[in-house]
């Protein structure tokens, strides 16, 4: 079931800071700790798609280190996740792997295990995945599996 952005969340530029935009989405963080990614771009419509069906994918399994979808507008190709943390500037690459292989426990592979895809939560001291719109539900490839 889709969920829907309320009105006064639509207009994303209003009081917010940019943290991305690239040819491929913009990013903005609301001051209440909110993030708001719009797509554009090639594939727009199936990055959102993938991206949206991965992160309820991830809730349902009980993944606690990737951001939580709070809002999600198909006609606008936009949504709205919780924060999980700063970006990490520097994580040595065994700690990396093993980051990406433990989201692999819950059934979903990154299919882009880069460092800018990496946050960290100080709340908890948690390493964090975002951005999710090429990831891969692997229980998926098991069901077309023969």
């Amino acid at each position: 079931m889709p969920l829907c952005i309320p009105a006064e969340m639509r207009d994303i530029r209003s009081g917010m800071l940019k943290v991305k935009d690239t040819l491929r989405a913009t990013v903005h963080l609301s001051f209440d700790g909110r993030v708001f990614k719009a797509y554009h771009g090639p594939q727009a419509q199936a990055r959102f798609d993938n991206e949206v069906r991965v992160l309820r994918h991830l809730k349902a399994r009980g993944c606690d280190f990737v951001p939580r979808l709070l809002g999600a507008d198909a006609d606008q190709l936009r949504i709205i996740t919780t924060n999980c943390g700063t970006r990490v500037e520097q994580l040595d690459e065994k700690r990396r792997a093993e980051l990406f292989a433990e989201l692999e426990k819950f059934g979903v592979r990154h299919d882009d295990p880069d460092i800018r895809n990496v946050t960290y939560r100080f709340s908890d001291g948690r390493f964090c995945i975002i951005d999710f719109e090429f990831a891969t539900i692997l229980d998926d490839d098991k069901k077309e599996s023969p």
